[in-house]
């Protein structure tokens, strides 16, 4: 098996779920080239913004739980099933890397952060999934370094995907919005320009730019695509789903191939 990709998946409302639409046909297209280019992966090491800690936690169960961390939302969206089972031979891998200091933790799961993407992804869901949490205790250079020492997984036949969001900020949410505002279009655009051209540093300082406490105000949804970063030095990138709504989210992706 080829050396598997990267991917930062951005995934907004958790409704993506229950989405027909063109974000979620390109999630579908998305993931049947990985299977196409690639084969299958033997799993997925999961970081989802929605298990955000202050410490490297990692799943080991045969049975993750799905969780429905989200509230209000219409009945459907909580029948949906994603029965995905861990891999103890990828927790392994990751607790065995000294450096990162990982800990066992299963009182999580599969939050939606994970599942409601991967419906589109990979819906058979056939594809064991690891998720290691957020560190929201360290720096946003620590969280690449992290995605460094994740990087020899990705030869060993795992892919490493990120869930989180560019641009998330629900205080300035407009529900009636198809679009970014100016502020929201700013940062993306710049996040975007840098992560296409491998300028990492500008990704880790994305705090400099004039925008980012309106874009990121909170850290949990950004940092997951430090950890993608960290993990591939590869400059072949195709960035999806570029697509802004709501006024505050951005729906990116970006896949990162050597």
């Amino acid at each position: 098996m080829k050396t598997l990709p990267s991917i930062f998946l951005g995934h907004g409302s958790p409704m993506l779920a229950l989405d027909d639409n063109d974000i979620t046909h390109t999630l579908s297209q998305l993931g049947r080239r990985i299977i196409g280019d690639y084969g299958c992966p033997k799993a997925i090491l999961m970081i989802s913004a929605h298990w955000y800690k202050n410490r490297n936690l990692i799943q080991r169960t045969e049975q993750p739980k799905q969780v429905y961390d989200m509230y209000g939302f219409p009945r459907a969206l909580y029948e949906v099933k994603y029965p995905a089972r861990g891999c103890a031979e990828l927790s392994d891998a990751v607790l065995a890397i000294k450096e990162l200091g990982a800990e066992v933790d299963n009182s999580w799961g599969i939050d939606h952060g994970t599942w409601t993407p991967l419906v589109h992804v990979f819906p058979d869901a056939s594809i064991p999934i690891v998720q290691l949490s957020v560190n929201g205790a360290i720096t946003p250079r620590q969280c690449y370094e992290i995605g460094q020492l994740l990087a020899p997984l990705r030869s060993q036949g795992y892919l490493v995907m990120g869930s989180g969001n560019v641009v998330h900020n629900l205080r300035r949410v407009n529900w009636e919005s198809q679009q970014g505002s100016p502020e929201a279009v700013a940062f993306n655009q710049y996040i975007t320009q840098a992560v296409e051209r491998r300028d990492d540093e500008a990704v880790i300082n994305y705090a400099t730019h004039p925008d980012a406490r309106y874009a990121v105000p909170t850290a949990d949804h950004f940092l997951p695509l430090l950890y993608v970063l960290g993990s591939s030095s590869g400059r072949h990138v195709t960035t999806f789903n570029n697509h802004l709504e709501l006024d505050s989210m951005a729906m990116t992706g970006y896949l990162i191939e050597e």
